[in-house]
């Protein structure tokens, strides 16, 4: 597949999959950019079977070199201020808020798991990516990749649980 093609098909995966790590819409552009740049020069030069998962694997380097050019992960304050502070002039149905809220909420019950947990849940559960897929992009062992995406999922239960417990309450 040619780098215009995978660009094409694959674009709005790497853009959700770095804006969920990143949380922020001109970070996840910059990011996307850096990988099909960083792609664009390693394609010609190497045989790819899986360009999807060789394409999260470049997204994923290129998100861990901006944060650590940064000194700091992007955590999910970032977010929250700007749409605090964010003033939209378009009307949204009810349900789409409602929508987006939650799923918002979800990504901040996602990030607030450790880093490792963080990105396999990221990686397997909203991008579908396979767990050898996920394993070869974190550069991680397939069972301790598993061993996370369990305990990550426990957690993320636990949290969202208990979130939805105290939403009753109060």
């Amino acid at each position: 597949m040619e780098l215009d093609e995978a660009y094409e098909v694959y674009v709005k995966d790497l853009y959700r999959y770095l804006f969920s790590l990143s949380k922020d819409h001109f970070t996840a552009e910059d990011l996307v950019q850096e990988a099909f740049y960083r792609a664009y020069i390693h394609l010609g030069d190497n045989e790819i079977n899986n360009i999807k998962a060789w394409l999260f694997k470049v997204a994923f380097h290129a998100f861990i070199d901006f944060s650590r050019r940064n000194n700091r992960l992007i955590i999910s304050d970032k977010i929250e201020n700007m749409n605090k502070n964010r003033i939209t002039h378009e009307k949204v149905p009810e349900n789409r808020m409602l929508e987006k809220e939650s799923f918002q909420l979800l990504i901040e019950d996602i990030h607030s798991l450790k880093v490792a947990e963080t990105h396999v849940i990221l990686l397997c559960d909203l991008h579908q990516l396979t767990l050898k897929e996920s394993a070869e992009i974190l550069d991680m062992n397939l069972n301790t990749l598993k061993s996370h995406l369990v305990r990550g999922r426990k957690k993320l239960i636990e949290r969202v649980k208990e979130r939805r417990m105290n939403d009753e309450r109060g």
